[in-house]
């Protein structure tokens, strides 16, 4: 199963409520369908960033779920999503990578 950090901020053309009540509707759905991700397991942690309008998730899953679940927020959010390599999966094929630079030197 895939790992994904993805780093989430707010759109400012997107076309946000001008109403604070309107606003806390829109965030309220937000904030649900956040929750059922944690709650089906594809988000791992999410959280917030100190300026107030951006943040993280780290999640596990198909890539094909993860585009879904990042596309839910469009308009509002926009994403950068990166796929993330275990350490001793990146540590073993850089090693392999090295390794076989220097067999193909040799030659």
């Amino acid at each position: 199963m895939a790992r994904f950090l993805v780093l989430w901020r707010t759109n400012p053309a997107a076309p946000w409520p001008r109403e604070p009540s309107e606003y806390l509707k829109l965030d309220e759905k937000m904030f649900a369908a956040i929750d059922g991700l944690i709650k089906r397991g594809e988000v791992k942690e999410f959280g917030f960033f100190l300026d107030g309008t951006s943040g993280y998730g780290i999640g596990e899953g198909e890539s094909t779920d993860t585009f879904r679940s990042v596309s839910m927020f469009s308009p509002y959010i926009l994403s950068e999503v990166h796929e993330i390599i275990p350490y001793e999966k990146g540590k073993e094929i850089t090693i392999a990578l090295l390794k076989a630079q220097i067999a193909a030197a040799k030659k």
